[in-house]
């Protein structure tokens, strides 16, 4: 994936009175339809989800919602624009009124909020649920947050109320995560680990914590794709 910008889509329907979004990296399939078309969503049939007539399914890809306004029944969707992909197509060309498909969250993995310290680590892909997750977390909180972008142009602003210690890894600059995460002084308190994106980097990440002799069950990795394949899905947590 080559990533140069990002964007953001705002969505309002009246059925988001409903939308159970607990968590902080829950994720909705988005289904996206050709240039043009409206969308078509799958119905519950013998055998589980079938598409209705003989329609072919769309492209569906996972997100994260970054933000929720459920008094406006308002989503916010963030967007990676990258070549080749047909939900940064769709983001990139995207108007107001045009429309897509989704569904979910099927569930939420609720992380609780008492612990002494969060460390959050990602690429832009990661950056929604990082920045929900920062924005969430209650006033007495410590969090550090390492987060991997193309350079300073992909920087964003967060409002936390927490206590944040933020480090932005510029591949322009010749930083990268593993190697920042990895020469990082980390906090000696109790604290829950969450890292995301490219795949085969959550995995080193995760490891370099186990290595380290922390906690498996205070830490969640997990792959939000992988280099050279389109539609990657990590089912497992590592």
């Amino acid at each position: 994936m080559t990533s140069r910008r990002s964007t953001s889509a705002t969505s309002a329907d009246p059925s988001f009175a409903e939308f159970p979004s607990l968590a902080y990296d829950d994720h909705v399939k988005l289904f996206f339809p050709s240039a043009g078309a409206e969308p078509v969503l799958p119905v519950p049939g013998p055998n589980g989800l079938d598409w209705p007539g003989g329609t072919i399914a769309p492209e569906g890809r996972d997100y994260t919602p970054r933000r929720f306004d459920r008094e406006k029944c308002e989503l916010v969707i963030d967007f990676v624009l990258h070549d080749g992909g047909v939900a940064a197509d769709w983001a990139a060309r995207a108007k107001p009124r045009d429309r897509l498909g989704m569904g979910g969250p099927r569930a939420s993995f609720v992380v609780r909020d008492d612990f002494d310290f969060y460390v959050l680590i990602g690429d832009e892909t990661a950056l929604p649920a990082i920045g929900r997750r920062i924005e969430e977390l209650p006033a007495e909180a410590r969090v550090m947050a390492f987060i991997e972008i193309a350079d300073s142009a992909e920087r964003q602003t967060f409002s936390p109320a927490a206590s944040l210690d933020l480090r932005w890894i510029e591949r322009s600059a010749g930083t990268f995560l593993i190697e920042a995460v990895k020469a990082a002084a980390m906090p000696s308190e109790q604290t829950y680990v969450f890292i995301a994106g490219e795949a085969d980097m959550s995995k080193v990440i995760h490891d370099h914590f186990i290595a380290q002799g922390h906690d498996p069950d205070l830490i969640k990795a997990a792959g939000y794709w992988r280099r050279g394949e389109a539609d990657f899905y990590d089912g497992h947590e590592h």
